[in-house]
């Protein structure tokens, strides 16, 4: 390791390392932090970001039907329901992250930061929401969300609600992630893409919107400076003409190349645009930069170069 130099990273977790339901997450992030630990073992510096989809719908029905039971409870803002993803997932986190490091003789604190993200009042999100949270509605289920004045949209198997999706502008506790890291600690932040807020004066307000984690992350990556983005989600590669025969994975690619396919529509809007307009984004904003995209059970290969679709 002393021939090693330092890396830090900005890891940013998809939905598959953290499960669906609370006894899911409880055995998913074991696994996921068992692939974090591999790569502090290396001697990377590590700040880990993640999904959020299903625990914020989770959360935002539990309120809403609480606030259908209860008259004196009204209904609990979006940007609170992420806060309180944030921090219970969080919690599972750095708990599992603490455990393995302790399995293998390595003493560093994990720290989460409830981190609020500032976005745009102004940004075209909020007149097209495009973001899928929550459980698989019936017919009435979302008709009901309708007249409730939420959109909601026609999936495979249902209905599901959607919300604006607004590009991160700042994260608020950026100086705080920075302190921690620099002082050893491993650092899980801006969970579910942060707490959307909008300025207002003095004040921070929640906005009624979730952000895309992708984004967020790789401008915490910017923000910190680091030498790698690692965005693990369910495939080992990304591919073009994806479902088609001649579906072609990409393994190293250039900037330049990550940009054309992305002029060419080559990537869906919800699943893997954002991992790589982040990508471009963090790399064509500093030099000796890398970004890597494969499967959580690839990441310290893919550290290592040998495999998932590594952007330079």
């Amino acid at each position: 390791m002393e021939n090693k130099k330092k890396k830090r990273i900005v890891i940013a977790l998809g939905g598959n390392a953290l499960g669906n339901t609370l006894p899911e997450q409880m055995k998913a992030v074991k696994i996921t932090a068992k692939a974090i630990v591999d790569l502090i073992e290396e001697g990377c510096e590590v700040i880990v970001a993640h999904g959020n989809g299903p625990q914020v719908g989770m959360i935002n029905n539990a309120m809403a039907a609480l606030s259908r039971e209860d008259a004196n409870q009204p209904n609990t803002p979006l940007s609170v329901c992420v806060a309180m993803s944030q921090a219970y997932i969080g919690y599972d986190l750095q708990n599992a992250i603490r455990a393995e490091l302790l399995r293998r003789g390595i003493f560093k604190t994990t720290s989460t930061i409830l981190t609020q993200v500032e976005v745009d009042p102004y940004d075209d999100a909020f007149n097209n929401p495009v973001k899928l949270i929550g459980r698989t509605l019936t017919k009435e289920e979302a008709d009901a969300e309708e007249e409730k004045g939420n959109y909601v949209t026609k999936t495979e198997d249902g209905y599901r609600r959607i919300v604006a999706a607004p590009k991160p502008q700042d994260i608020v506790e950026i100086d705080s992630i920075r302190l921690l890291l620099d002082a050893g600690q491993v650092v899980i932040a801006a969970g579910g893409g942060g707490i959307p807020v909008l300025p207002q004066n003095e004040e921070l307000k929640g906005a009624s919107a979730v952000i895309e984690k992708d984004l967020t992350s790789g401008l915490m990556a910017e923000m910190l400076n680091a030498d790698m983005l690692m965005i693990l989600t369910s495939v080992e590669n990304v591919s073009i003409n994806y479902g088609t025969p001649d579906e072609k994975p990409l393994e190293h690619i250039t900037v330049a190349d990550a940009k054309k396919y992305i002029a060419e529509g080559q990537f869906g809007e919800n699943s893997m645009l954002p991992k790589m307009e982040a990508a471009v984004s963090f790399l064509e904003k500093g030099i000796g930069r890398t970004a890597v995209i494969t499967s959580i059970d690839s990441a310290l290969a893919g550290f290592q170069g040998k495999t998932g679709t590594i952007i330079e």
